[in-house]
């Protein structure tokens, strides 16, 4: 069974079409017009197998908030959809993840009921053209649009990019845990019956 989704999102403020092939190999075409958050989300794609388009026309000439929260509601409202019943998944995922100085942790649970805890200090304003407050807010609307319990906590670094970089990539290997399935899970892994 194919776990792909395409997702579009058109407004006065932002025109996003996205792709996402969950059992992908890491393949990307990433266009969002801000050149670092592209490198994070070709990372993410890379470090979770996961195949990925991306093309992105937002209203940069104001700021990049739009474009980057648009982008984690388009990418978590795909990932929800390309999951379908979650039927056999392993639902939770995590990693620690070293980068140089930076080591940052990500847990996730597929559980539909969504939270984001998120702890990171930068030091920079700015990574490239994207503000770095974004990231956190990526995150949230990922985490919420995918219906996701997602927590993010940078436990060392000093180097910014290090720590954005990982991040995104510790986030890439826990999701891809997650979703990966388990012979042995024969419905939902719940207790309830129903996730």
């Amino acid at each position: 069974m194919e776990r792909r989704a395409f997702e579009e999102r058109n407004t006065k403020e932002t025109r996003i079409s996205l792709e996402i092939d969950l059992d992908g190999r890491g393949e990307s075409e990433i266009n969002t017009g801000i050149g670092f958050f592209d490198h994070m989300l070709e990372g993410f794609a890379r470090h979770g197998f996961f195949d990925l388009k991306v093309n992105i026309e937002g209203d940069l000439n104001v700021d990049a908030h739009h474009t980057v929260e648009d982008c984690g509601i388009v990418l978590g409202t795909a990932i929800k959809k390309a999951l379908g019943d979650k039927k056999g998944i392993k639902r939770y995922g995590n990693m620690i993840l070293p980068m140089d100085d930076a080591l940052v942790l990500c847990a996730i649970d597929l559980c539909n009921r969504p939270y984001l805890s998120y702890e990171a200090e930068y030091d920079k304003e700015k990574i490239g053209e994207l503000d770095t407050e974004l990231i956190r807010e990526f995150f949230y609307a990922v985490s919420y649009s995918a219906m996701m319990n997602l927590h993010i906590k940078v436990l060392s670094g000093f180097n910014s990019h290090h720590i954005a970089e990982a991040t995104f990539k510790a986030f890439a290997k826990a999701l891809d845990e997650a979703v990966s399935g388990d012979e042995r899970i024969t419905d939902v892994l719940s207790t309830k019956g129903t996730l």
